[in-house]
């Protein structure tokens, strides 16, 4: 569905837009995991997380009377403010939907890209088919925030910068919510690192990833997940990013919402980095020791950083005794 070269044809088209993020050591983490951990820091990517490189591809390649029509997207956050941002760089309308428990600082920086934002209850409405309402009711081309595969590749250009920066990786690790960014990164990694391990992190009240790929086909949970980690709450995995993921994907591990405040907890005192919910799973993976990866070069993609201080000062202080 996805190759290499769809890859790299969405970096050239996000060349001077995307941020080429860099690889973090932490030697506080390599000593907790007994490898040489590398931390690919998409939370200092524009717009505050990977969602940029996806959004920005698929709008690009639109033709222009496509991009003139303006764009409709779907999204908790990240996405969100990806596509208003891409739809602000081309000079084109978007409009959102957006949950109604949206984080305020993800809403507001939506509309602060220029974008309309719809509320929607993401507990009982589905936002997929209002989304495709929406699109097809005011002429909108609609984004997908994953299951789309020119989304996939931009997503992918992620893994891309890891395997060119860091060659002889034996472990790549990325957050998983509808699957977009480690099909696309699983992709590129796999093309270019003979040998080397896909692992994704899923928060344990949203692990229908995992429940798909042990049972052979998409499953759905029977309600829809409950977990901090807002970018990666998704009740089944998309049906493209799906086909991709269960031919990348190596293995599959969960974390708790405790975990992720540690994680967040130790990116902040160790790294000096703010990294959201969504974007500390695959450090909570590694403190909580749910992979082994002693004497292994890891590397690990903190998707993103959007969350404003309040949130963060209340995770990161309970988890404190504050």
């Amino acid at each position: 569905m996805i190759g290499l070269d769809d890859v790299r044809a969405a970096a050239a088209r996000l060349a001077g837009v995307a941020v080429r993020t860099p690889l973090l050591r932490s030697s506080a983490l390599d000593e907790r995991t007994g490898g040489e951990m590398f931390l690919k820091a998409e939370n200092l990517q524009r717009a505050g997380a990977f969602k940029i490189r996806g959004a920005f591809n698929k709008v690009s390649a639109m033709s222009p009377e496509e991009r003139r029509a303006g764009v409709a997207a779907y999204s908790s956050g990240n996405h969100a403010q990806a596509v208003a941002l891409a739809a602000q760089l081309h000079g084109i309308p978007a409009v959102i939907l957006m949950p109604e428990d949206a984080p305020a600082s993800k809403v507001a920086a939506t509309r602060g890209y220029g974008a309309e934002v719809v509320p929607f209850d993401r507990y009982t409405e589905d936002r997929a088919a209002l989304g495709a309402a929406l699109a097809a009711d005011r002429g909108l081309v609609l984004v997908p925030p994953y299951d789309d595969p020119l989304v996939m590749a931009g997503q992918g250009t992620t893994g891309l910068e890891i395997a060119r920066d860091e060659p002889a990786l034996d472990v790549l690790m990325a957050p998983v919510g509808g699957g977009g960014l480690i099909a696309g990164s699983g992709t590129a990694a796999k093309a270019l690192l003979p040998g080397v391990r896909v692992v994704g992190v899923e928060p344990e009240g949203a692990d229908d990833t995992k429940r798909s790929l042990e049972a052979g086909e998409r499953v759905a949970l029977q309600s829809y997940p409950r977990t901090i980690a807002d970018g990666l709450q998704i009740d089944r995995p998309g049906r493209l990013t799906f086909e991709v993921n269960r031919t990348v994907i190596d293995q599959i591990v969960l974390v708790s919402d405790e975990e992720i405040i540690e994680a967040m907890r130790f990116l902040f005192e160790q790294v000096k980095l703010v990294v959201e919910p969504s974007g500390a799973v695959c450090v909570a993976a590694l403190l909580a020791g749910k992979l082994d990866v002693r004497d292994a070069r890891v590397a690990a993609i903190l998707s993103g950083g959007n969350i404003d201080i309040e949130r963060f000062r209340r995770l990161v202080g309970d988890a404190a005794g504050e």
